[in-house]
């Protein structure tokens, strides 16, 4: 009888796992179902954000290519500017040049002095060389 009881028990026993393991397989297949409807919402949410960066890249280059073009119109007006300075510069070093020609001139003549006219206006001789 013994031995009888030990089956009984086992069987019991293994009925509970049995139990137990079904009960734990369907809460897993609840949560690969839940698991399943997170995944195909995260998909969708996805794909929607795959079209807005898409339609982000094409306005982007778009202004890439406004701002390019936009550059190359500017371009010689640069070009020109930088032109202008160059000339500025090339004017300022002769009139600097030309100051100091004269500067050195004046020093090397004596001064003259000062004639008044009959008409009362004062002349002053100068000569430049």
């Amino acid at each position: 009888m013994l031995i009888q009881l030990s089956i009984a028990l086992a069987a019991v026993a293994f009925v509970g796992l049995v139990v137990f393991v079904i009960l734990t397989l369907r809460k897993g297949m609840t949560t690969l179902g839940e698991t399943n409807k997170t995944l195909g919402e995260v998909r969708n949410a996805i794909h929607g954000l795959t079209g807005e960066a898409t339609q982000l890249i094409h306005t982007a280059n778009q202004v890439t290519r406004d701002v390019k073009g936009k550059i190359k119109t500017i371009d010689p007006i640069f070009e020109s500017a930088h032109n202008v300075g160059e000339v500025i510069q090339t004017v300022t070093e002769t009139f600097k040049k030309n100051a100091t020609d004269i500067g050195q001139n004046l020093s090397q003549e004596p001064e003259k002095p000062a004639v008044k006219s009959k008409s009362g206006q004062i002349r002053v001789n100068t000569k430049f060389q």
